[in-house]
C-alpha cells in the first residue's frame, strides 16, 4: 500500500455536496457534507457495486483508490474478495506482513 494521504476530498463549485473518501482498515468509505456546514456526517462503506462505477468510468476517485491500494486490491474491492493479510514474527525486531489472497 502507498504511503500519503488516506483521504480524498471533492468539492463542487456548483454548490452540491461535497464528498470525502477514506481507507480505513482497508475498506473505502464515505461522507457528503456541506462546506459550509460543521455538520458531520457518517462514514458509509462503499460496495463492491459503487467501486466497479468509479473503476469503470476512471473517475479521481477510482485513480486515488489504485495509487492507494494498488490495482489488485482495488480489483478484489470491485468484486467483493476480502484479501487476508497474516502477520509473521521472526523475532522482536523484525515483523513482516504477507498478503494472501482469496481462494477461489
Amino acid at each position: 500500500m502507498s504511503r500519503g494521504s488516506m483521504k480524498l476530498r471533492l468539492e463542487s463549485g456548483n454548490g452540491s455536496l461535497a464528498r470525502e473518501y477514506r481507507i480505513e482498515g482497508g475498506k473505502v468509505e464515505v461522507r457528503m457534507f456541506e462546506c459550509d456546514s460543521d455538520h458531520v456526517r457518517v462514514w458509509l462503506r462503499l460496495t463492491p457495486e459503487q467501486l466497479s462505477i468509479h473503476v469503470k468510468r476512471n473517475t479521481v476517485v477510482a485513480r486515488w483508490l489504485e495509487r492507494r491500494l494498488g490495482w489488485r486490491r482495488l480489483l478484489q474491492a470491485c468484486v467483493g474478495e476480502e484479501p487476508r493479510i497474516v502477520q509473521v514474527t521472526e523475532n522482536a525486531d523484525h515483523a513482516f506482513l504477507y498478503w494472501i489472497p482469496p481462494l477461489g
